[in-house]
């Protein structure tokens, strides 16, 4: 074999590892950035309420004589998959907004049991049985969270 084919051919296997050491390297840097979009909370920021113009069903968000404030409150999220998607609430079967990534609704409700739920676009919906109390020993107040494998979430916050 003549020499310059021999140093072509060291060459081409130079550039071939180089470009492989390369696809491995941003390899690892995309799977650590997907890491990095899991369901982990993003830094606190005060809940903006949601728009008026996005209340499907008003009454439930009108205060009156004997009605308890309920707050739903859609958690703030990093990922990017639920991030941009909006969260479908329910009160008792009726669907009444929708929260994206850091709003809250206010529901008036009378005291007792009320089933809140919440869904994504084409999930079934996940229902909460929500006790309505004057009781000053519990909040009412429900948080709408997701897994780490994105699957919508209603919990009764505490205290």
């Amino acid at each position: 074999m003549p020499l310059h084919s021999h140093k072509r051919t060291i060459a081409a296997r130079c550039r071939s590892a180089v470009l492989t050491a390369m696809l491995a390297t941003l390899s690892a840097c995309l799977i650590a950035a997907l890491g990095a979009c899991a369901s982990t909370p993003a830094e606190p920021v005060p809940f903006k309420a949601v728009p008026a113009a996005r209340i499907v069903q008003p009454g439930y968000t009108k205060p009156g004589t004997g009605l308890v404030a309920v707050d739903v409150r859609r958690e703030r999220s990093r990922d990017v998959i639920v991030r941009f998607h909006d969260a479908l609430v329910y009160v008792d079967g009726e669907q009444v907004t929708d929260l994206m990534n850091g709003e809250h609704v206010v529901f008036y409700l009378s005291l007792g049991v009320h089933r809140i739920g919440v869904s994504m676009q084409f999930d079934p919906v996940v229902e909460l049985r929500f006790t309505v109390t004057a009781d000053p020993r519990y909040t009412n107040r429900a948080s709408i969270t997701f897994s780490d494998d994105h699957r919508i979430a209603l919990h009764r916050v505490a205290q």
